[in-house]
């Protein structure tokens, strides 16, 4: 265990590398130490002081004392679907429940099966490259249809361990379809860094949907990647619920690589109390007749902190390009603050693109017709926000899970707004 002062994060966290860790990731780390608001790409989110705030010592977190009730207390309602258990980050084979037609194993952290190069060097991401103890590989063999979502399933508790560093890898080969939902639960109300990443490749004629739900307790730091490389005739579909937690990064990266790829991004963060939630997304279109879609809304109040960054590259054999990116938010209160960056690098000459952004209050006249009508101001604000709110819950391909997150959302927006 490193004990964490603010002269020595970096070593304190470089500490915590496996001895066969990526040598390359470290040298990352040692090179640019960990971002701060003088790094552009984390100018609105200092999530390096908030963890020197926080947590005292880092050491890898080792695995919990879990039962299959745990894993059933923590399952979504009504929701049938394969469940691969990380522990506290790491695979517990002996508490998931897999189906047939696809391998799920562990990977060491010399073993690691295909590494996705993101757009720019990022510290953390370095870090959980270089420190993850075991991985997990999910293959999905040529024209496989999986008939179930797979629920990721990550119980985490801080314990003696306060950095989890869940790594995966899905391999998604020739005419597969899957949906992947991810779900963190905090067993606790104690701080922990959870610093994990997700590597997706997709081949031919894929269409795979990546959904996660952030909804942890308030002391919660996170910082996620997700990296894809997505090739001919393939969509790729994120969706990013984000409630709870002290401070989220998301870094989302949507390589497409050949013709006909298709990669879409939606995004919803309700945020109340002190939390601050940063979605940070790369779109990179490299080949002619791409489409991508991003939609991601906010609703923002107390002293919570919205941030958003969205880049669009187009590059030069990208003709016909179709790529469309929104970001809208509402702002409940006077201390509640959102800070929205749409980006567009065009180096084609034939394409469809367009970026933009909304900031304002909630709509006063709406709220008083729905008062006239004998609705209440809370219920009132309620529906208007789940109004503005709902039409990015659409995307949800899985019904039960589509039911989970409307229920998470009005609850929210009904209780704490």
């Amino acid at each position: 265990m490193t004990t964490i002062t603010k002269d020595n994060i970096t070593d304190s966290l470089l500490a915590t590398v496996h001895p066969n860790g990526n040598s390359e990731a470290a040298q990352v780390i040692r090179e640019n130490g960990f971002p701060t608001t003088k790094h552009e790409e984390y100018k609105f989110t200092n999530i390096t002081k908030r963890i020197e705030s926080k947590i005292q010592s880092f050491q890898q977190a080792k695995p919990l004392g879990l039962t299959q009730q745990d894993v059933s207390k923590a399952m979504i309602k009504d929701l049938d679907a394969d469940v691969v258990v990380f522990n506290n980050g790491q695979f517990s084979a002996e508490l998931s429940s897999l189906g047939e037609g696809y391998a799920v194993t562990n990977v060491t952290n010399s073993e690691a099966p295909f590494s996705i190069k993101d757009l720019y060097d990022d510290s953390y991401l370095a870090l959980n490259k270089a420190s993850f103890e075991k991985g997990v590989f999910i293959q999905i063999p040529k024209n496989k249809v999986l008939d179930k979502p797979v629920l990721l399933l990550n119980l985490v508790k801080a314990n003696d361990g306060q950095l989890i560093t869940p790594k995966l890898w899905i391999d998604c080969a020739e005419n597969t379809e899957a949906v992947f939902i991810e779900q963190t639960v905090s067993q606790d109300e104690q701080a922990y860094l959870l610093n994990g990443s997700v590597e997706i490749k997709t081949a031919s004629n894929s269409h795979i949907h990546y959904y996660r739900v952030q909804n942890q307790n308030n002391e919660a730091l996170e910082v996620n990647n997700l990296l894809t490389d997505i090739h001919r005739d393939s969509t790729f579909t994120s969706f990013v619920l984000s409630l709870e937690g002290d401070m989220i990064r998301n870094n989302v990266t949507l390589n497409l690589l050949d013709s006909g790829c298709e990669g879409n991004m939606y995004g919803l963060y309700l945020l109340g109390g002190k939390t601050h939630v940063d979605n940070h997304t790369n779109v990179d279109h490299t080949k002619p007749h791409s489409e991508s879609n991003e939609l991601y809304k906010g609703v923002l109040a107390d002293t919570s902190r919205g941030v958003f960054n969205g880049k669009i590259f187009v590059r030069e054999d990208a003709q016909k390009t179709n790529a469309f990116q929104q970001n809208n938010n509402i702002l409940l209160s006077d201390e509640a603050t959102i800070n929205t960056k749409p980006q567009l690098e065009i180096w084609a000459d034939d394409v469809k693109c367009s970026h933009g952004c909304t900031t304002g209050q909630l709509d006063e006249e709406a709220l008083f017709y729905l008062q006239a009508r004998g609705i209440d101001k809370k219920q009132g604000k309620a529906l208007l926000l789940y109004a503005f709110a709902g039409d990015v819950l659409e995307h949800l391909k899985i019904e039960a899970f589509k039911e989970y997150c409307i229920d998470l959302v009005q609850k929210k927006l009904g209780t704490n707004f």
